[in-house]
């Protein structure tokens, strides 16, 4: 993949998240119907989450906890986009006037094998929840 925003460090996108109601019956679905495969799980029950390739190297993060409620908007809670340089990009993002939801943090998702990563958290122009991600799977 030819990696041209130079801003986030060859960013570009690298997932989209979602909480959802029955946590295996949808990673069933987008992996038995829609050909994704899972990639890295983590958590236990009921907080179980992982990530989806969707065949290109980008991703769908699922969580559980989702309600039955009806949700106007569905199940996205927030759109990551990939970067190199995490701390950087949250700087270029801050000098921009954009809400900082959470500043630049390196953890790993105990997954098997453990995922190291560094993540941050802004708002965009129109309150949309917008995630840096910076790791190997980038």
């Amino acid at each position: 993949m030819k990696h041209t925003n130079s801003i986030l460090a060859d960013g570009g996108f690298h997932h989209v998240a979602i909480r959802v109601r029955d946590f295996e019956a949808t990673v069933r679905f987008y992996c038995d119907v829609l050909g994704f495969r899972e990639r890295i799980r983590w958590g236990e029950a009921p907080k179980l989450a992982c990530m989806l390739d969707t065949g290109d190297g980008n991703y769908l993060e699922v969580f559980s906890g989702g309600s039955d409620e009806p949700k106007p908007e569905g199940a996205f809670i927030h759109v990551a986009f990939r970067t190199r340089d995490c701390r950087a990009a949250i700087e270029r993002v801050r000098e921009a006037g954009m809400e900082i939801t959470m500043e630049p943090k390196e953890l790993t998702i105990q997954s098997d094998p453990p995922t190291p990563v560094c993540i941050a958290f802004f708002k965009g122009p129109d309150g949309e929840v917008i995630e840096l991600f910076q790791n190997e799977l980038t």
